[in-house]
């Protein structure tokens, strides 16, 4: 079971959970990073790192965030990895939590 990343990293992007990952399974777009469900080992070590709590096991994202898990699978085939830890946007912390950003992603 992978884990998922979800819509509060939008325009966020913190890279915390990057550092951790024994495996590099996070590809980093525009705005948004998200998990390779085919690389994804279950290790756990990610989700506790995440600043904004974005990142879900995959049966456990939350309701109304489920199109995430596709959003994932489908991204992460496109984006390039991401395997070291670099500075939040500038103005993150002003999107932190606001809902309704999927119209904001950047691919």
């Amino acid at each position: 079971m992978p884990f998922v990343v979800t819509e509060n990293c939008i325009k966020c992007k913190y890279t915390d959970c990057v550092e951790v990952c024994p495996v590099d399974c996070f590809r980093e777009g525009p705005n948004f990073l998200v998990i390779d469900p085919d690389e994804c080992i279950d290790c756990t070590l990610c989700e506790p790192e995440c600043p904004i709590n974005a990142i879900y096991p995959e049966d456990d994202v939350p309701a109304g965030q489920e199109s995430f898990i596709a959003l994932n699978a489908e991204l992460s085939k496109e984006w390039p990895a991401i395997t070291a830890r670099r500075d939040a946007p500038a103005d993150a912390a002003e999107w932190e939590g606001k809902p309704n950003k999927l119209p904001l992603l950047e691919r």
